[in-house]
């Protein structure tokens, strides 16, 4: 088995992947992750015990359990960038020898799974509900740098997607991946499903305007009158197509799990988007324990 050099894979003095830092046994096999770091604790005070807690630069880790099941609740920060570092480490936790620095003989799958905030692109879709993604459509390019290969109807809704919104002649090159069937059908009831598309910026990515000008002034419009077969655009935010894709090419059951605090057309913002954060995080943790 050929070893993977230092440079390639950073493991710090203590025995810990260099990001995360964090140890294999410090990790759970059933791993929630938020964007913003204060967002940790807001779900680990829900946890029945606390075990190990671990913070290094914006990836704070708490590992617990929650009626009998061992979670680890860990914040990325915002962005594609971040989730490249992220899973690629929590895989190397898993899969990766830290002694020999080899690759396991035995895939070990992980259940990622992120409870974030995103904006509603479906009037139907108001603000304080909760959206569990189909699918992750990147416009992040994070997905091209890997080697992802599309099924057939992948394929098919990225033509009718490139056709409809011509991005790719614009801005980027997308791509989709799928959400875990086993998590997915846990979350039906009190979930709006869609496809959630990822961007890799807030303002002009999203189709913001302040000061500056972008470059598709139709952006909104065209994600949201998209269809393809019962397929639609639910909402969009910054990290879903990058766990699904990375997720996917490395062996894990990811879902992406969001609090609608924006409705792009109906141009709400919700009132108490920490309540409906606070929500989605009780609701979802009720689900998870069990499964």
């Amino acid at each position: 088995m050929q070893r993977i050099a230092e440079s390639e894979l950073i493991i710090n003095a203590r025995g810990a992947v260099y990001h995360l830092d964090l140890r294999p046994e410090e990790l759970a096999d059933t791993v929630i992750t938020v964007g913003d770091p204060g967002r940790v604790a807001v779900v680990s005070k829900y946890f029945d015990h606390i075990e190990y807690k671990a913070e290094h630069r914006e990836f704070i880790t708490h590992t617990g359990t929650i009626g009998g099941k061992r979670l680890s609740v860990i914040s990325t920060g915002i962005g594609p960038d971040n989730i490249d570092i992220v899973v690629n480490e929590l895989d190397a936790l898993v899969n990766i020898d830290f002694e020999s620095r080899t690759i396991k003989p035995t895939l070990t799958a992980l259940n990622i799974v992120r409870m974030g905030t995103c904006g509603s692109l479906q009037a139907d879709v108001p603000v304080d509900s909760f959206v569990a993604s189909t699918h992750g459509l990147g416009l992040d390019n994070l997905l091209n740098f890997y080697r992802l290969e599309h099924n057939d109807e992948e394929r098919q809704l990225l033509q009718s997607f490139a056709t409809h919104t011509q991005l790719h002649m614009q801005v980027t090159n997308p791509y989709i991946s799928s959400a875990s069937p086993s998590l997915l059908k846990h979350f039906v009831h009190g979930y709006h499903q869609g496809i959630t598309v990822t961007c890799p910026g807030f303002y002009g990515p999203q189709g913001r305007v302040l000061r500056l000008g972008v470059r598709n002034p139709q952006l909104i419009t065209s994600l949201t009158q998209f269809q393809f077969g019962n397929h639609r655009i639910a909402n969009f935010e910054m990290e879903t197509s990058a766990i699904y894709g990375l997720g996917r090419l490395l062996g894990h059951h990811c879902l992406s799990l969001n609090a609608v605090v924006a409705n792009r057309v109906r141009q709400e913002f919700s009132k108490d988007g920490a309540a409906a954060v606070e929500s989605l995080i009780q609701q979802s943790l009720e689900m998870l324990r069990s499964i």
